[in-house]
């Protein structure tokens, strides 16, 4: 999530001999075997879903998902070991899927993650979840040191997705999204940086990849047309202050229809969001406030035109955009929602 600096500036291994997640490769039509962390084999569905089925929420970092070292969700323990973190990760997507309907969540990953002791805990975390038929985007998230929009260290960064890839590749339930918020390169050296993840990634399904938008993920005009890129999906981003000035619906609907262009069929809108716990009412006349506008838009638009939402955040504490709070404690948690007419409206973007 981009926080509000003087300008918008942005807020937002196990060891070599282990093998983690699923292997292998699928295609259309096809499904998929693998071994997981816990030694089981597991079985798949296949075939990459359309943009508009997305229907999710970002899964974050109490301290955003800009940090150093590991990034752990919301709920969970870098101290735990896979089987605890597996089962508090089954509680909090039980309760994404029962109190929003969601079948996606959004996770940070950073090289830090994939080479350290929490490494095996974090695949528990994202195995269950597709295991409880969630989606997983999983989404490269720069350090909190730098937060200039590029990437921290590109080989850690290959290292790091070259396990990845080859962890999950086999496991059609997890898309891949090379960056978050790339606005420290230009079209060109984004795309260039796009095309060459492809090329090192081919075996994986295009379906598959999510290729942010150009800047705060908000301009897919030249990336739409990039022949390196045909079969992605794309992503962009939303908040109020993207859009300057704008106060009504049709202002915002204007800027988000900017961003996405013709592009609505590739599209995930995989981060917006806007005031949650502070009583606002959502379904209250959209002229009353700038927020209210601002959700609005992004509900109709997303709704009319198919395009896939995951909200920012579904779950971090501290977030006064969040969706859920965690109640209880384990073994015995659940999740409660913030705001039952932001709810509403987020469910309304996924066509309900």
């Amino acid at each position: 999530m981009p926080v509000l600096r003087i300008l918008v500036a942005c807020c937002l291994t196990v060891g070599a001999s282990m093998t983690v997640g699923a292997a292998g490769t699928s295609a259309a039509g096809t499904s998929a075997t693998g071994t997981t962390a816990t030694g089981t084999t597991a079985t798949y569905p296949s075939a990459a879903a359309p943009a508009a089925s997305f229907h999710g929420v970002n899964w974050a970092d109490p301290r955003d998902n800009f940090v150093t070292g590991n990034v752990v969700p919301t709920g969970l323990s870098d101290t735990d070991g896979p089987a605890r973190s597996a089962a508090k990760a089954r509680q909090i997507v039980a309760g994404l899927q029962h109190n929003l309907g969601a079948n996606t969540i959004r996770l940070p990953v950073n090289p830090a993650t994939v080479s350290g002791d929490w490494w095996r805990s974090y695949v528990a975390v994202i195995e269950t979840a597709t295991r409880m038929d969630v989606r997983v985007i999983l989404s490269y998230w720069e350090a909190d040191s730098s937060k200039d929009g590029r990437i921290d260290d590109l080989p850690q960064w290959s290292t790091m997705w070259n396990h990845l890839t080859s962890s999950f590749g086999g496991n059609p339930q997890v898309y891949f999204e090379p960056m978050n918020e790339p606005h420290g390169y230009s079209y060109d050296a984004w795309s260039g940086i796009c095309a060459q993840w492809l090329r090192d990634h081919s075996d994986i399904p295009r379906g598959r990849v999510i290729v942010s938008g150009v800047g705060y993920n908000t301009d897919l005009s030249q990336l739409g047309t990039d022949a390196r890129l045909a079969g992605t999906l794309f992503s962009v981003h939303d908040y109020t202050w993207f859009n300057p000035g704008a106060v009504t619906v049709a202002d915002f609907t204007a800027g988000i229809a900017k961003e996405v262009g013709p592009y609505a069929g590739r599209t995930i809108i995989d981060e917006f969001g806007a005031p949650m716990t502070d009583g606002t009412d959502y379904n209250a006349d959209p002229s009353t406030s700038t927020n209210i506008a601002f959700i609005d838009a992004i509900a109709r638009y997303a709704h009319d035109n198919h395009v896939g939402t995951v909200y920012w955040p579904g779950l971090r504490a501290g977030d006064g955009y969040r969706m859920e709070d965690i109640v209880g404690v384990y073994p015995h948690l659940s999740l409660a929602d913030t705001n039952a007419s932001g709810r509403a409206k987020l469910l309304e973007s996924w066509g309900r």
